[in-house]
């Protein structure tokens, strides 16, 4: 795979460009398209057809991107978990299909040379070296991974798609015998098993979100490649003066709009719970966790070349807070059967779907997985994830579900 790093020529020329996501040196390149949508390398020496935009106004544009991404990202993994997620549904993991879906679309936008063709308004160089396709599409993809709007697409909307610590919270579920069972009616508990049982599904969730999620990051690419002739070309003039300023009202309005709402929530007056209550504390919480990643994954992604440090640090840390929220969840009087707790039960809700959801990211993980040059990398890397993530939730859902049990949420 190639690096997604631009070569610099003259380090100067890059001071008004934006300060994006670092990333990630390859060992060696063995790849034709890019490991994640994370990364970002500077932007090229190249004059723009435009002034170019100081470092300020861009962090602005892309913590905005981010802002609104994550929230849309958010809203659409809680609604693809509703849709797949039911009475006789195939899946016993709701996340399942959002962890594809949003492998897929980063495997197609890092694989794209059309959408972001113009780049930084730079015009089509006539030197012959850099026209050399292999050279240009290299350069493209590393110059790409700085502009605010790919950033908000992949870090914003492909990490908050996707989920890290939900599918780890299902792996331990699994293993612990209590993963709720989408076959039987609400409220009905699977008949207990013997430990072989449990490790076989666990085995299956990990198995089939990590196959799936790595397939649909490969379908994602060549499905870029196919439709490479019909893929248009997002303008660089509009993208700048209408589009980048647009989505700061758009992305700070739609927080501040979730955060009204959350203050004044939609199922406080004697009704039952709705899913709307639970789904704006989410979205209270997402951006937090989106601009967590982001900035975690700026200073440490690039530390260790074989093994992407901040994307392992954030899903290890959301998978903590994970467990945490939903042992909250399950104890009586906080988040369970006491009608009074609704807030707390949906708050805590909130923080796993939101906060954690967005800290969190399949999407990157799986096109890191598919990056590293070398296979054993891959494994160390891939296997890190998951056992670190299962170890913790042992020791933290487990010392309540194997002493007091799990009681019934009230917002369940």
């Amino acid at each position: 795979m190639p690096s997604t790093t631009a070569e610099v020529n003259n380090p100067s020329e890059y001071n008004n460009y934006p300060l994006t996501e670092v990333p990630q040196p390859r060992d060696t390149p063995n790849e034709s398209w890019p490991s994640s949508g994370d990364h970002a390398a500077p932007a090229p020496p190249h004059a723009s057809a435009a002034p170019p935009l100081s470092k300020h106004a861009t962090h602005i544009y892309t913590v905005s991107y981010l802002i609104f991404f994550s929230i849309l990202g958010t809203l659409a993994r809680l609604g693809l978990q509703a849709l797949t997620f039911y009475t006789g549904a195939p899946v016993v993991t709701g996340v399942l299909w959002a962890n594809v879906g949003g492998s897929l679309v980063m495997g197609f936008l890092s694989e794209d040379q059309n959408l972001f063709r113009e780049e930084w308004g730079k015009e089509p160089t006539t030197d012959a070296v850099e026209n050399e396709p292999k050279i240009k599409n290299q350069k493209h993809k590393a110059v790409k991974k700085t502009i605010p709007l790919y950033i908000g697409l992949t870090t914003g909307f492909c990490g908050c798609f996707t989920s890290f610590s939900s599918f780890m919270r299902d792996v331990f579920l699994a293993l612990a015998n209590a993963l709720p069972d989408s076959s039987l009616p609400n409220g009905s508990h699977i008949a207990s098993r013997n430990g072989g049982y449990s490790f076989m599904a666990l085995l299956a969730i990990i198995l089939i979100t990590v196959s799936l999620s790595l397939s649909a990051l490969i379908f994602g690419a060549h499905l870029a490649l196919a439709l490479t002739r019909v893929t248009p070309t997002v303008p660089f003039v509009f993208t700048r003066r209408v589009l980048d300023r647009v989505v700061v009202v758009l992305g700070w309005g739609c927080w501040l709009g979730a955060v009204f709402l959350a203050i004044w929530p939609p199922d406080r007056h004697h009704g039952p719970d709705v899913w709307r209550g639970r789904a704006v504390f989410a979205l209270v919480f997402a951006p937090l966790g989106c601009l967590l990643r982001f900035y975690v994954s700026l200073h440490l992604n690039s530390k260790i070349p074989s093994f992407p440090l901040g994307t392992f640090v954030v899903n290890m840390f959301g998978t903590i807070i994970e467990g945490l929220c939903y042992d909250l969840q399950h104890v009586r009087g906080l988040g369970a059967v006491v009608p009074a707790a609704l807030t707390g039960c949906q708050v805590l809700q909130g923080v796993m779907d939101g906060f954690c959801g967005s800290t969190t990211t399949i999407s990157t993980w799986v096109a890191e997985l598919k990056g590293l040059a070398h296979r054993r990398h891959a494994y160390v890397y891939g296997s890190a994830s998951v056992l670190v993530a299962l170890g913790f939730l042992v020791v933290i859902m487990g010392s309540l579900l194997w002493t007091r049990g799990f009681d019934e949420p009230v917002c369940g």
